[in-house]
Formats: C-alpha cells, sequence, structure tokens
C-alpha cells in the first residue's frame, strides 16, 4: 500500500452530495459538495430524481479529484440517505419512477392496513423497526404496485429495488454490482436483524418479490469495482457501502455501547451501539450499526423527522430571503423563546413518540411574542426533539452515557449546542468535521482494503472536536422541559397514558 494513495468518499444526502479524498494520515485532501433538488408533489409526499442524484455524485467526484491533481485512488467509500427507495429497469438502468424520501408519508395508509391486521409485533420482531411511513418496505411496495407491471417485473427480476446505495453502486459498477450492506438493508422493515438475511414473512407481508432485491453484504467489503465514471477510472475496489447516520457513528469512532451521537440534519439520529440486537421498550428502533468480515455490530436508534428541517420551514414561513442562517441569526437576538413553543410535527412525530397523525403547532404566544422567539422558538425545538430520544436510549441501554457526540450541519450552531447540553443536562461533544459521514465510509473502505489495518489506528487519527459543557440552572431545566412536554401533548393525536 502507497502512503500517496487516497480513499474516495462519496455522501449522497437528501440536500447535497459530497465528496472527499482522504489520506493515510486521516487529513482531507479535497471536498466537493452540490445541492440536490427536492420535491412535495402532494402534502405528505416527498420525492427526489433518481437520475439527478447520480448526476450529483458524478459531479462531485470529478471536482474532488480536480483538486487533488486526480490523484490515485485506492478504494471507494458510500455513505447515503437511508430509506429512500428507487426501482430501476435491469436492462436499461433507467429509474421506473421517482426515488420515494424517506421523509415521505404516502404509505401511512397501507401501514395502518397492516397494522390492522395485527402485524406490527410480527414485523417489529423480526426488523427491530416500528411499522411506520419512515422505513423502505411500504415505499417499495408503493413503488412496485404503481408501476405498469411492477409486481410481475419485480417477479422475474425484470426490476431493482432498493435503497439510494445500490441505486449508486450499480451506476458506479456500470451494472456490474447489485447489493446492499446490512446498515442499508436493515433500514428496509424486509431484513431478518439476526440472521442479516432477507427474511420470507416480511418480504411476504409487503409483497416484495426477492428476485427484485440486492444482495446484502457487510459494510466493509468489496462490493465490485468501479466502471469508468468520468475522471474516475475502471478497477477501483468499491469497499464499503453505509447509511449515512450509521456512517458518522463510525466516524466519532464510536465503536462500543455507551457511546451516543446526534446527527444534526434536515432531520436527526441519534444512534448509541449496543452488543445484541434487542427490541427497545421506549420508542427506538433497532438496527444494524455497521457489519465488517468479523462481527455484525448493533444499535439502538431514534429518527426524527424534522430538526434543521424546521428552520427552513420557517425561513419560508417567515419570507427571510436569507433562509436557514437568517433564523438562526434572528433566534440569537433573544435570550430565550419567551414561552413559546413549535412542535414540527409536519408529517407526524417520529422517535420516541410515533404518532403519524400528530401535527405541528407555535403555543405559547403572547401579544409581546416576536418573529425573533418563533424563530428562538424552532432552533430550541430541535434540543428538545433530541432530549426525549436521548432519554429513551439512556433507559433502554442501561449503561452510563458520559456525553453527547453531536454531528451535521445543524451542529454549526453554538447556541443551539450549548442549549442542547444544558437540556439534557450532559456535555455536547462536537466534532469539527462538516463531513463526518463520509469520513466513516472512507474509514471502511480503508479497512477492507488494508489502507488502515485495525479500529485502534482509526482511534489514534486526528479528531478536532469542541466541547461544551451544562450550565443551566436544575430548576429552569425543569420548567422549560415541562412547558415542551405540554406543547407535545397538544400535538397529539390520540390521549397519551
Amino acid at each position: 500500500m502507497s502512503r500517496a494513495q487516497l480513499i474516495l468518499s462519496i455522501d449522497q444526502g437528501t440536500t447535497n452530495t459530497k465528496a472527499l479524498l482522504l489520506d493515510h494520515a486521516g487529513v482531507v485532501r479535497a471536498t466537493s459538495s452540490r445541492p440536490v433538488a427536492i420535491t412535495f408533489p402532494q402534502p405528505g409526499w416527498v420525492e427526489q430524481d433518481a437520475r439527478a442524484l447520480w448526476t450529483s455524485v458524478t459531479a462531485v467526484i470529478d471536482e474532488c479529484l480536480a483538486q487533488a491533481g486526480n490523484a490515485e485512488v485506492a478504494a471507494v467509500g458510500l455513505s447515503n440517505q437511508r430509506e429512500s427507495a428507487v426501482a430501476w429497469d435491469r436492462r436499461t438502468g433507467e429509474p421506473v419512477g421517482p426515488c420515494v424520501v424517506w421523509q415521505c408519508r404516502r404509505t401511512a395508509g397501507f401501514c395502518d392496513e397492516l397494522r390492522g391486521l395485527g402485524l406490527e409485533p410480527l414485523i417489529r420482531e423480526r426488523s427491530g423497526l416500528t411499522l411506520d411511513p419512515l422505513f423502505s418496505a411500504s415505499k417499495l411496495h408503493w413503488i412496485l404496485t404503481h408501476t405498469p407491471d411492477g409486481l410481475a417485473r419485480a417477479v422475474t427480476g425484470e426490476l431493482c429495488a432498493g435503497n439510494v446505495d445500490s441505486w449508486l453502486l450499480w451506476n458506479l459498477t456500470s451494472g456490474a454490482s447489485f447489493a446492499t450492506d446490512a446498515s442499508n438493508a436493515s433500514r428496509t422493515q424486509l431484513m431478518n436483524l439476526a440472521t442479516c438475511a432477507w427474511d420470507p414473512e416480511l418480504l411476504r407481508i409487503f409483497d416484495i418479490p426477492p428476485a427484485c432485491l440486492p444482495r446484502v453484504q457487510a459494510s466493509s467489503s468489496i462490493f465490485g469495482v468501479t466502471a469508468s465514471c468520468g475522471s474516475l477510472p475502471a478497477g477501483i475496489p468499491v469497499a464499503s457501502m453505509i447509511g449515512d447516520s450509521h456512517a458518522a457513528l463510525f466516524g466519532h469512532a464510536a465503536f462500543a455501547p455507551g457511546a451516543v451521537k446526534a446527527t444534526y440534519g434536515t432531520g436527526s439520529s441519534l444512534m448509541t451501539p449496543i452488543d445484541r440486537a434487542a427490541v427497545s421498550s421506549h420508542g427506538l428502533s433497532t438496527t444494524v450499526a455497521w457489519a465488517d468480515a468479523a462481527r455484525v455490530r448493533y444499535a439502538l436508534e431514534g429518527n426524527i423527522t424534522n430538526t434543521g428541517g424546521t428552520v427552513q420551514w420557517l425561513a419560508a414561513f417567515l419570507g427571510l430571503p436569507g433562509g436557514a442562517e437568517e433564523v438562526a441569526a434572528l433566534a440569537a437576538t433573544v435570550p430565550d423563546s419567551a414561552g413559546a413553543y413549535l412542535v414540527p410535527a409536519f408529517a407526524g412525530l417520529g422517535a420516541p413518540h410515533w404518532d403519524a397523525d400528530a401535527r405541528g403547532l407555535l403555543c405559547g404566544l403572547t401579544r409581546g411574542t416576536t418573529t425573533a422567539h418563533a424563530a428562538r422558538a424552532a432552533v430550541d425545538s430541535i434540543a428538545y426533539q433530541v432530549h426525549d430520544v436521548f432519554e429513551a436510549m439512556r433507559q433502554d441501554a442501561d449503561l452510563p452515557i458520559p456525553a453527547l457526540f453531536a454531528d451535521g450541519g445543524a451542529s454549526r450552531n453554538h447556541r443551539l449546542m450549548q442549549f442542547q447540553a444544558d437540556i439534557l443536562d450532559c456535555p455536547v461533544i462536537r466534532s469539527s468535521s462538516p463531513d463526518l459521514s463520509a469520513i466513516g465510509a472512507a474509514w471502511l473502505a480503508g479497512l477492507a482494503t488494508g489502507f488502515w489495518k485495525s479500529l485502534e489506528e482509526l482511534e489514534s487519527l486526528p479528531r478536532a472536536t469542541t466541547r461544551f459543557e451544562p450550565q443551566m440552572p436544575e430548576s429552569l431545566r425543569g420548567t422549560l422541559l415541562d412547558g415542551w412536554r405540554n406543547a407535545l401533548l397538544r400535538s397529539r393525536s390520540r390521549p397519551v397514558d
């Protein structure tokens, strides 16, 4: 292995696609980013153009390699937005419809039908996931049943169906490889957690023919080799695939139980490693954190649908041309929200509440409430939602959790991170890297190819962080949380025990 070689890592997210080149010392040598479009064709529906996602990947690869003088690439790693579902023609490689994004709620009625048949306990036991439109299975069912002869074509394998990772791998290898990794497969609600294989009973329930699904591999393994793609040459091993939240956990070097990370993006994911596939008692999902040749590492996870997206929504609602950054700046002009709370249940509540029919509200308003207080309530809602999942993890993991590791776009907000530490009464350790998911995928690709030899070697790589210590008096913290709980109750569609 030449030290001059670099790992190319691609992170295809909901709102942008990134690429970076990482050297053996863990130093980022080049980065590139492109925004990706997202559409809302009906209330609760969220879509993207699968072909445009791939185009964004080729663009950031070319830009990244150009910055590094077309450096020698040792391996490719891939992290991706999870649960977003795509189907395409196996012969032509053309998508048969839109990419149905993880936020999309179009399958809520179908999930209710399955729940009415009493299938939720079995689905949760086998997959580790609550029956909810968030996960891929109901989306794949929708795509196949809304494609002409979709189910029949899926039965024969004429159609390929999977998450964004499988779609990108297919294109990176020019159709030679059709695979997914255990972390992404565990988010479909079709994989058996115990076997890390597609579960025949879950496939039957969701009416997904096995012939249309990708093979499941370890996250750190060789998925295929690249075809010539722009400035990326052919023959480079694609040596990791992993969901973006899982990749961020790995990028924090949070390899053992007791570590919790929160990724602050459009939505947020909290995740903590566990030793076995235990089912949560507090509204969390059980998932595969990552897998390599030696073992499968499981995790508890809580998904929050709207965190950074809440701030983006308020910017549009108020007509602020500066977007989320203007909302954050407006929020910083007031010391608190003056008793206002924003519950961003625009499409229901995710973990740990799981109320698909809850609806968003802004409450606690007085004649003295200003747009700055509404902005502060939007930013604070991120910390409150993270608090609820963090507390559920404390109860489920039954382990001391000394700190919260933070990453993602909204974690750049210093005031939010301090409020997060205050409301958790726990230190928050923020990664200084804006590309932690890509770094985690790069590390896994490096392990698969011998670029790095061990977890211990990865732990020794530099990781710059900023630490936020809790400073809020306990009495104020309790008052604020009581107000949040009251706002939550008012947003709910049904009484809470």
